[in-house]
């Protein structure tokens, strides 16, 4: 049973996208790994930009300054 753990900022990722991202994981799972869609299982935990870093600073900040 595979399982994928897609971890994102929470900055207005939308439903639909969501749902778009599960069903393509399922989907490249299936076809290259040839792996059950109906036991792969796919979580998208969507993070604060104060919990998440690169470089030593906060995203959030980094957004602000244009960073990226």
């Amino acid at each position: 049973m595979p399982y994928v753990n897609i971890r994102v900022t929470n900055e207005g990722v939308t439903a639909q996208q969501k749902a778009e991202l599960i069903s393509g994981v399922t989907e490249l799972l299936q076809k290259v790994l040839h792996k059950n869609p109906a036991t792969t299982v796919v979580v998208i935990d969507e993070i604060e930009t104060d919990n998440w870093g690169i470089g030593g600073e906060q995203v959030t900040n980094l957004r602000k300054k244009g960073k990226s």
